[in-house]
């Protein structure tokens, strides 16, 4: 439904959803809108994996394309789970860029933080990962390396905790549009002649789950991958 008639007209509009936004943190002055999201708007009823609902935003990125699929995925399959009257969603295109981060971290895959990997990795309660990330913030640690635990192949993830991480204020230019379709057993991914498809759990087993229940500090330079819907 058309609802701008000329330039001038969306200028007004693009104006007035901005008034209506959070106001950005000083911090993120200057970062392209893709980095900055993730600080500006409050997290969801109960947080994510390294931010509590009370807690400044965290940038989620993944090493791989197929991991940054995985994790986004499996989001979008829950809510689906969540949703009455709605039994499939997509396809929806969605943007993966790529980042550069340098910045002082931490790395709950080595020693001594591998000790702990049961509850750095538990699929649905995050108390222990957002109790580490508020401890690492305080510390002054700028990004969590953790591995990821929806991609069934070993891969790592990058939870940047400050926009201050990001050595360049606007991703790399390569970018790869993606197509997600998500049904109730699982996501299918598909990218030109490119396809990649993860299975999901059965309800009855994520409910299942869903019921269990001296700092080593590196500077790490990385690229990482997100996504966005487009």
């Amino acid at each position: 439904m058309k609802i701008v008639d000329d330039a001038a007209e969306q200028e007004v509009l693009e104006s007035l959803l901005e008034a209506s936004k959070p106001v950005l943190p000083d911090a993120t002055d200057g970062l392209d809108y893709l980095l900055a999201t993730p600080f500006r708007y409050p997290p969801a009823a109960h947080g994510s994996c390294f931010r509590s609902v009370s807690d400044p935003g965290v940038f989620y990125g993944a090493a791989t394309v197929r991991t940054a699929c995985a994790e986004l995925g499996y989001w979008r399959w829950r809510f689906l789970q969540d949703a009455e009257d709605l039994d499939r969603i997509g396809p929806v295109a969605h943007t993966a860029f790529r980042s550069e981060v340098r910045t002082t971290a931490v790395d709950l895959r080595k020693a001594p933080f591998s000790t702990y990997a049961v509850s750095w990795t538990h699929p649905t309660d995050y108390t222990a990962t957002q109790f580490f990330a508020r401890t690492a913030r305080d510390a002054g640690v700028g990004a969590i390396v953790y591995g990821s635990v929806r991609d069934p192949l070993p891969s790592w993830c990058l939870a940047v905790l400050t926009p201050n991480a990001f050595s360049t204020k606007r991703p790399l230019p390569t970018q790869q549009n993606w197509w997600l379709a998500v049904h109730p057993r699982g996501v299918i991914w598909r990218r030109d002649h490119e396809l990649i498809a993860f299975a999901m759990p059965s309800p009855a087993a994520e409910s299942a789950r869903s019921t269990s229940t001296s700092w080593s500090e590196t500077n790490v330079g990385s690229n990482l991958f997100s996504k966005r819907p487009r």
